[in-house]
C-alpha cells in the first residue's frame, strides 16, 4: 500500500495544499464559475452556454469545458444525429462546487453597485492625484 494512503481513500499530505492552489485556480479563473452556473438546471448545449455567458468568446468556452471535463467538473455528450448534438451536464462533483460556488456568486450579484461605486470613487481619486 502506498503511503499516504488509507484503503481506497488518499489521506492529506503536505504538498496537496500546494496543489489545492492549482484546483483553485482551475475553478477561480474567469469563466468556469460562470459555466458550472448556467449548467445549473441540467444539460445545456454549446450555443445555450455561449448565448447566457456574456461577454465569452467561442474559443475561450471551449477551453473551459474542455479544463472542466478533464477536472471531472462536467461531461460532454454527443448525440450520433445530424448536424451532431453535443450537450454539458455536471457530474456528482460538478454539483457539489455549484453548491458550494453558490453564495459567492449571490454576493456577488448583490455587491456588483457597490463595486462600481468604490471603483468610480477610487479611480476618480487616482485621477485627481495624477493631475497635481
Amino acid at each position: 500500500m502506498d503511503a499516504g494512503r488509507v484503503g481506497s481513500q488518499r489521506t492529506a499530505s503536505p504538498s496537496d495544499a500546494c496543489r489545492t492552489r492549482v484546483v483553485l485556480d482551475i475553478v477561480g479563473d474567469k469563466w468556469s464559475l460562470l459555466v458550472v452556473r448556467n449548467l445549473r438546471d441540467g444539460p445545456r448545449r454549446f450555443t445555450e452556454l455561449k448565448k447566457a455567458i456574456d461577454g465569452i468568446s467561442q474559443r475561450m468556452l471551449t477551453v473551459t469545458l474542455r479544463s472542466l471535463e478533464r477536472d471531472g467538473i462536467l461531461t460532454r455528450t454527443v448525440y450520433g444525429v445530424m448536424p451532431p448534438h453535443v450537450s454539458y451536464e455536471l457530474t456528482e462533483m460538478g454539483v457539489t462546487l455549484r453548491e458550494a460556488a453558490a453564495p459567492l456568486l449571490e454576493w456577488s450579484v448583490a455587491h456588483l453597485a457597490r463595486i462600481d461605486d468604490a471603483r468610480d470613487a477610487y479611480d476618480a481619486r487616482a485621477d485627481n492625484s495624477a493631475a497635481l
